[in-house]
C-alpha cells in the first residue's frame, strides 16, 4: 500500500487548488464578457431600410416599429399617383379595389388599436370608428358599391392618421407589454401584442400583392 506522506498531501491540494482557481477565473471571464454583451449600447439606425430598435422605443417595439414602416412605404410607393379611375378599378365581380384596400388596411389598423391599447374584445367597435371603417372592414359587395369616387389623398390621410396614433401609443409601451400572452384572442393557440401587431404588417403585405396585380390589370 502507498504510503500518503505530508508532501504528497500539499502537493494534491496545491494541484486542487489551482484548477480551481482556473475553473474560477474562466467562469469569471466568461460571466464578464456576457455582461458586456448585454450592456453593449444595442445599434440604433434610422434609415428605412435599417430592422431593429429605433429611438424612442424599447428595443423590441423599435424593431416591430421598423417593420412597420418598411412595409408602409412599399404600399405607399406604388399608389402614389394612381388616379380617381384607377383606385376605383374593379378587375372582375369579386374584386376589390386598390382604394377599398388601402381604405381596408386602415381599418384593420385601427382594428388593432381598439383591442391591445383600449383593451376592447374583438369586434367591439366605438360607434365613431364603426361609422368610419366597418364597411372597408368587412369589404364585399357593400364595399364595391359604396367605396369609391375618392382621390389617393383621401385613403393616405386615413392611413396616416391611423399609423400617426399607433406609433404614439407603441413609444408609451414597453417590450413586456409587446410580450404579454392573451389567452383569450380568437386565434386556434395564445399570441400576444406582438404577434398582433406582426399581422398588421403581415395584412399590408398580403394586400400589397393584390395591390400591385390589380395596378398591372388596369385597362383605363
Amino acid at each position: 500500500m502507498k504510503k500518503i506522506t505530508p508532501t504528497t498531501n500539499r502537493r494534491n491540494f496545491l494541484k486542487k487548488t489551482t484548477q480551481t482557481a482556473i475553473g474560477a477565473s474562466s467562469l469569471l471571464i466568461l460571466s464578464t464578457n456576457c455582461a458586456a454583451q448585454q450592456t453593449a449600447v444595442t445599434p440604433v439606425n434610422d434609415s428605412l431600410n435599417f430592422v431593429g430598435p429605433k429611438a424612442g422605443y424599447t428595443p423590441q417595439i423599435g424593431t416591430l416599429v421598423s417593420m412597420m414602416n418598411w412595409m408602409r412605404a412599399t404600399i405607399s410607393y406604388p399608389v402614389a399617383d394612381l388616379s380617381v379611375k384607377e383606385l376605383d378599378y374593379l378587375h372582375d365581380e369579386e374584386s376589390n379595389s386598390i382604394g377599398a384596400m388601402l381604405w381596408h388596411l386602415a381599418a384593420t389598423e385601427r382594428f388593432y388599436q381598439i383591442n391591445t391599447f383600449d383593451g376592447k374584445k374583438w369586434g367591439n367597435w366605438p360607434a365613431k370608428d364603426d361609422e368610419e371603417f366597418s364597411i372597408a372592414m368587412s369589404l364585399g359587395d357593400e364595399g364595391r358599391a359604396k367605396i369609391k369616387g375618392h382621390p389617393i389623398a383621401f385613403y393616405m390621410e386615413k392611413l396616416e392618421r391611423v399609423r400617426e396614433y399607433s406609433l404614439k401609443e407603441l413609444a408609451k409601451r414597453d417590450d413586456e407589454w409587446l410580450l404579454e400572452i392573451d389567452t383569450k384572442w380568437g386565434w386556434t393557440h395564445p399570441t400576444n401584442n406582438y404577434c398582433k401587431w406582426f399581422h398588421v404588417v403581415e395584412h399590408e403585405s398580403n394586400h400589397n400583392g393584390q395591390i400591385k396585380y390589380i395596378k398591372s390589370r388596369i385597362a383605363i
